[in-house]
């Protein structure tokens, strides 16, 4: 420290705020990338098939509205991203129903009737098989 000045001292430290957007910019740029996997990879497991898929497996496309409308965001309050289909109809259990299974009343001609789903997860399958990429995700992830 002798013959420094007290300005070339000081810029030897660490600016926070520049190493705060720094990580803030690379953990955007990192869960971006990783929704953008998780989305592709629950998207091409939803084939275009007739019928039924096997209760356990992804469900099958009929007209494609699922697979068009499973999307991702990058939340930044909470430095977090959020990965899944929207609901194409307000209030429709569809999505949740596919993953998780469940009970649901459905209205047929005026009927309603009971109808119990068993689940054909495709989301948590898809997060599964892209975590284990996300560790080279992060490695030089702040610049």
């Amino acid at each position: 420290m002798i013959g420094m000045t007290f300005k070339v001292a000081k810029g030897g430290f660490f600016d926070r705020d520049k190493v705060k957007r720094s990580v803030d910019a690379g953990t955007r740029r990192v869960f971006s990338k990783f929704g953008a996997f998780v989305r592709q990879r629950a998207k091409t497991s939803i084939r275009k098939r007739k019928g039924t898929s096997p209760p356990g497996t992804p469900p099958y496309s009929h007209v494609g509205l699922l697979r068009k409308f499973i999307l991702f965001a990058y939340d930044p309050q909470r430095k977090s991203v959020v990965i899944g289909p929207t609901l194409t109809k307000e209030g429709s259990p569809a999505p949740r129903l596919l993953e998780h299974g469940g009970d649901a009343v459905i209205e047929d001609r005026g009927k309603a009737r009971h109808a119990r789903y068993r689940p054909r997860p495709y989301m948590g399958p898809a997060f599964e098989q892209e975590k284990p990429q996300l560790p080279a995700l992060w490695r030089d992830s702040v610049r």
